[in-house]
């Protein structure tokens, strides 16, 4: 084994939760349907050649909301929080901790995701 090279995300609109992802920064590298009525959303930042996320629906016991502590570095995390609150999404405050800043960011699922400055 070498390396993490998808996580799933859970979410229950795809549409919507790819709109969110979008608005953080990411891209769509797949986007595609397989076994009948599935989607495949793979997401990652441009020029990102390791770990991508994938949006599902499909895992029974991986349920919406349920993902904290999904980590993501930024370089200015209050242009970050101040980018994503005036387009509506719940983000911040910064809090500074021993391993620098960190700020809430809150999916339209409720999974729960860390900005890193």
């Amino acid at each position: 084994m070498k390396s993490i090279e998808i996580i799933s995300i859970p979410v229950t609109d795809q549409q919507r939760a790819k709109e969110f992802y979008l608005a953080l920064g990411f891209e769509v590298v797949v986007e595609a349907p397989f076994e009948g009525d599935k989607q495949w959303i793979q997401m990652a930042f441009p020029g990102n050649k390791g770990i991508s996320i994938t949006l599902v629906t499909w895992f029974e016991t991986l349920k919406p909301g349920s993902v904290h502590g999904f980590v993501i570095k930024t370089d200015d995390i209050d242009k970050d929080i101040a980018d994503l609150t005036a387009k509506g999404y719940t983000a911040g405050p910064a809090e500074k901790t021993p391993w620098g800043l960190f700020a809430t960011v809150i999916d339209p699922d409720g999974n729960r995701l860390s900005l890193h400055g």
